[in-house]
């Protein structure tokens, strides 16, 4: 039984492992909110511009990139219209962000739950041995009891990191968010100032 969740505990930090690789590979600034798409929508204030802009998302494919490419693609559609095209769009690109988040998620609520299950799957076995053969070894209870609390401890070292990770990358996404929305607004507006 205590094989089986050391087993669960490792695979659960490499999949932890994994998952904060991929979500810190993806949720780079850069990659979400590319620098040139940026500054072009800062010079955007025409119709013509609005092309330049365009081109640029498709050479920058992101999350923004599309975003403003789908508000481009619409800019003959009324205000309201592409804006709700947007919104929906733009959710949708926020659930893509929060990809894997759940994971970690999950991994935060298990891995100490299994690893209180080796506590009391290695208690069960040092309490049977000492049945058997009594108080006469406590060196051999010792070393039980510190084999038991390995388990405590491995699936504490694996939910602490990926709480830490959940949080960060949570707040992350909320604030790609925000500035995505803020740049996707402000383009809005000035395509539909006159």
């Amino acid at each position: 039984m205590e094989n089986a969740v050391y087993l669960l505990l490792a695979v659960t930090s490499v999949v932890c492992v994994g998952v904060i690789l991929w979500r810190a590979w993806s949720l780079r600034w850069n990659t979400v909110v590319p620098p040139p798409i940026v500054a072009a929508l800062e010079n955007c204030r025409t119709r013509e511009d609005v092309k330049m802009v365009r081109s640029l998302c498709d050479q920058h494919p992101s999350p923004l990139g599309r975003l403003i490419a789908l508000a481009a693609d619409r800019a003959d559609w009324p205000k309201a219209d592409n804006m709700d095209a947007l919104e929906t769009a733009a959710r949708h690109a926020v659930v893509q962000l929060e990809r894997g988040l759940v994971v970690l998620e999950v991994i935060v609520g298990i891995a100490p739950l299994l690893g209180l299950v080796g506590t009391i799957a290695g208690m069960m076995g040092v309490f049977g041995d000492l049945g058997v053969t009594g108080l006469n070894d406590a060196q051999k209870l010792a070393q039980g009891i510190a084999l038991i609390l390995r388990a405590t401890l491995a699936g504490l070292l694996i939910a602490i990191p990926s709480l830490i990770f959940w949080s960060y990358f949570s707040k992350k996404v909320e604030v790609l968010a925000v500035e995505m929305e803020t740049l996707c607004d402000d383009f809005i507006r000035k395509q539909y100032r006159e």
